[in-house]
């Protein structure tokens, strides 16, 4: 009888050992079960409701002492089991996974992963630790860890910045795990930030008042997605105050339908803005909510209240200060629910007294141009925007500033997001960097150590973007299939600099439409100037299109806007990248 064919390989035969181990550690939950509830309860901070019924939901508290993180998951009600995973995108296929299953008399536990094609396996490394598995008021919880960091090529590396969480519930025993296939299951997905700065909140000053800047009883629509404004009006002649923190407030019974809400500060210029509730997406709406674009404050599913450092606030009323702000709620309902109602929004807490310093917000990144654009085609390709020394040496106060927080935002090709700072040609710090991003989950991130920006300083926001799906350029823009790299930095003492942002000079993009069109055979006249879209889209795109692009981006001369807000209006400062990009591949652009 032969036992081992003698093709199999000695690598084989290590995986089949060790996942015969791993089968061996699988926990039988029922010996975890503790209904004397003899364990202390674990704090769990965070949560966030995972299905568009809010019948699963996640919550979790993070050692950094330890480099863990405790999850705990709570289910309505358990059927066969339920799978929780995580993978870059939110894909069933090469998720992490941990699952809890039955076989129809016994219930267990473990650490598995999907193949490329959604097969579930059992890891041969079991990095997810039970703590406790129980039946209490309100369903069935599970308690589990794991840490950040496993060391199994099969894991999930758990960091700073967005993590995509899927789940799954099982309807049916599965004898084996090797039965289970995420794509023949009912599955979903969540994003959230699962680390978090483990600073104490600050308290708030004794005089904090509130103002809740909510949807007005809105019936949510029967669609998947929708983006509903709502202009607010601050009261007549209000005085300045300091906006110290602010939290959501959303209408009980809609935890799982409100997806992010943001709020912008009005242009102040502008005396009035007329009332509207409606669909930001409406033809219709006013002109006018499209001055209304200085983010004041966000939140996204699952963030906590957000404070303000113990020395700033952010101004709101008094002469400088716009009387009109503009909500903008995200309802997220796929099970297109109808007839309910809802008055969300956030609730900002501000004092009278005011602090030390104001707080400011400035835009760095790229401008919003179609200057700027991604080739069709791409899995990765990379655009940076710049802050110079020179507009941070004439724009910044001695001391500099500190940024203690920021908002990483693109449009649906974005994919990774990384701001550093540059002192004297050396990347010295990073700001903040999300190598997961997701447009569908953008909200202010408080950074773990304050970054200390001086004058003569360098800001890179550098984005990372998608387009294998498009087969048309993308260019910069502010429609949604149009692109945006920028980063809203939160920063305090406030100056006058309200944006940093640059863009390829448009004389050298002019050289290489020429240059690219002549390489290809496609020189002609036309009638006319075509605009730069135009001429993006009758690029031949191929590999020496894109090769060169990419190296125009990164090596020619830049366009600089440093926006001074008292001055409104913006300096162009032309900024040489590179001495003489026309060299890069030996040739002579015209």
């Amino acid at each position: 009888m032969r036992i081992f064919n003698k093709n199999l390989r000695l690598q084989d035969m290590t995986v089949m050992y060790f996942t015969a181990l791993a089968a061996l550690m699988v926990i039988l939950v029922a010996s975890y079960q503790n209904p004397s509830g003899s364990l202390p309860p674990l704090p769990m901070p965070f949560r966030v409701p995972l299905d568009p019924r809010g019948e699963l939901q996640l919550a979790w508290n993070i050692s950094y002492a330890k480099q863990e993180i405790y999850m705990e998951l709570k289910a309505a009600e358990l059927r066969h089991g339920l799978v929780l995973g995580m993978s870059d995108r939110g894909e069933l296929t090469n998720a992490d996974l941990v699952v809890l299953w039955d076989s129809g008399t016994k219930s267990f536990f473990g650490d598995a992963w999907s193949d490329g094609n959604g097969r579930v396996s059992l890891d041969s490394q079991q990095d997810y630790e039970l703590i406790e598995a129980r039946r209490k008021s309100g369903g069935f919880y599970l308690l589990f860890k794991r840490p950040f960091s496993t060391c199994d090529p099969r894991d999930y590396l758990i960091e700073d910045g967005t993590v995509h969480v899927i789940y799954g519930f099982l309807d049916r025993p599965l004898t084996s795990l090797d039965q289970l296939n995420l794509s023949q299951i009912h599955t979903g997905i969540q994003r959230v930030l699962m680390l978090r700065p483990d600073t104490p909140s600050p308290s708030l000053p004794p005089d904090v008042q509130t103002l809740d800047v909510v949807a007005p009883k809105v019936t949510i629509p029967s669609q998947e997605t929708t983006y509903w404004c709502f202009i607010h009006k601050l009261p007549e002649n209000m005085p300045k105050n300091h906006i110290v923190m602010y939290e959501s407030v959303i209408t009980p019974g809609n935890e799982a339908i409100v997806h992010h809400i943001e709020v912008f500060e009005c242009d102040p210029d502008t005396r009035e803005v007329p009332r509207y509730s409606g669909s930001c997406d409406d033809k219709m709406k006013p002109g006018k909510l499209d001055l209304c674009r200085h983010v004041l404050a966000a939140w996204a599913m699952g963030a906590e209240a957000f404070y303000y450092p113990a020395d700033a606030g952010l101004a709101m009323g008094g002469p400088t200060s716009s009387r009109f702000l503009r909500l903008e709620v995200h309802y997220h309902n796929p099970l297109l629910i109808s007839g309910r109602l809802d008055s969300s929004g956030i609730r900002l807490h501000y004092t009278p007294s005011l602090r030390r310093y104001d707080a400011g917000i400035m835009e760095l990144g790229l401008v919003y141009t179609p200057i700027m654009a991604i080739p069709p085609k791409q899995h990765s390709f990379y655009l940076s925007g710049y802050c110079t020394s020179k507009c941070t040496k004439t724009a910044l106060p001695p001391r500099g500033i500190f940024v203690f927080a920021s908002q990483l935002h693109t449009h649906l090709a974005g994919r990774a997001v990384r701001t550093v700072l540059v002192r004297g040609d050396k990347e010295i710090e990073l700001v903040q960097e999300d190598q997961h991003f997701s447009t569908h989950y953008q909200t202010i991130r408080v950074l773990r150590n304050m970054v200390n920006v001086l004058p003569g300083d360098v800001l890179v926001t550098k984005c990372t973007f998608n387009t294998e799906d498009r087969s048309k350029p993308t260019v910069g823009g502010f429609g949604i299939m149009e692109e945006m790299c920028v980063n809203y930095i939160h920063y305090y003492p406030r100056t006058q600099l309200e944006l940093c942002k640059s863009h390829v000079d448009p004389g050298y993009l002019q050289k290489y439409f020429n240059f690219i069109n002549r390489f290809h055979g496609n020189e002609q006249c036309v009638c006319g100037e075509p605009g730069v879209t135009e001429q993006y889209s009758q690029i031949q795109w191929d590999p020496f299109s894109t090769e060169v692009l990419d190296s125009l981006y990164n090596t020619a001369p830049i366009s600089m806007h440093c926006n001074h807000s008292v001055l409104r209006q913006i300096r162009h400062q032309s900024v040489n990248v590179s001495s003489n990009w026309s060299e890069v591949f030996g040739l002579t652009l015209q």
